[in-house]
């Protein structure tokens, strides 16, 4: 079963989750042991297949660091906070994220576009 930290303790996941917002990503870095890599990306592609059947899901990307690292993000695009909160807390999610390997660490986060003059829009 993989173990949950929160990157930033001061706002939880559950707080982020159950927030009233709209258009999100949830950025999800993954710690994996190298000999558990190719165990964790069997798991996290089942899991994602449910996500991906699920109301309000857009999009997501996993992405692997270089150089050796042990670090994975994924980086899902969700309708709403709402939306990512039924899937998360459907058994069925649950029961496909307890099949993860012993040693996985998850900090999962939710963000919202930022509007900067010039560079990007909201």
């Amino acid at each position: 079963m993989p173990k949950i930290v929160d990157l930033d303790p001061p706002t939880p996941f559950i707080s982020q989750i159950h927030a009233d917002t709209d258009s999100i990503v949830l950025v999800n870095t993954f710690f994996v042991p190298k000999e558990k890599a190719t165990e964790f990306l069997a798991c996290w592609k089942d899991g994602s297949e449910y996500m991906k059947s699920c109301p309000g899901f857009i999009s997501a990307q996993l992405h692997r660091g270089t150089a050796g690292s042990q670090l994975f993000v994924n980086i899902a695009t969700w309708e709403s906070a709402a939306a990512l909160a039924r899937a998360h807390t459907d058994p069925e999610f649950s029961l496909r994220s307890s099949r993860h390997p012993d040693g996985i660490v998850i900090y999962p986060h939710i963000y919202q576009k930022v509007a900067v003059e010039g560079i990007c829009v909201a």
